[in-house]
């Protein structure tokens, strides 16, 4: 991060309510994008005294990548007071940064900020529903 990157993501931090967890899932060999990862969430957690960052390994602790449905890495799971099911998936990198920053601050405050209709309509939903987005590097 920049310097005038770490100063506007703390400022974003400051609304943080509840202490933030992120596990880490990560390998050396096979993966071009763990070291960043890793040093991508070291420097984001510092911004705050309300996150924490936990490194694991896919293979060695595989009943925490089970338990969190992680199966490939780099991987990030983003847990408030409970685990509210937000995972990345690679380097959140480019404009899935400020996916990453908003997805810490909802897991802190462990509200989602959706409008009214919206939480109407996904009270109306009766089977789980997978979500997947893909993005690719600019």
């Amino acid at each position: 991060l920049t310097d005038r990157d770490r100063e506007a993501v703390r400022k974003e931090f400051e609304s943080l309510t509840s202490p933030v967890k992120i596990p880490v899932f990560s390998q050396e060999l096979g993966s071009e994008t763990c070291r960043e990862t890793e040093m991508l969430v070291k420097e984001v957690v510092e911004c705050s005294d309300k996150l924490s960052m936990e490194l694991l390994n896919l293979v060695l602790d595989r009943e925490k990548a089970e338990a969190c449905g992680v199966d490939r890495v780099p991987a990030l799971v983003v847990e408030g007071a409970e685990d509210y099911g937000i995972r990345f998936y690679g380097l959140p990198g480019g404009y899935e940064f400020s996916n990453l920053i908003d997805a810490i601050t909802v897991a802190s405050s462990g509200q989602p900020g959706l409008s009214l209709e919206t939480r109407e309509a996904l009270a109306k939903v009766t089977e789980p529903i997978h979500i997947r987005v893909f993005t690719t590097p600019t």
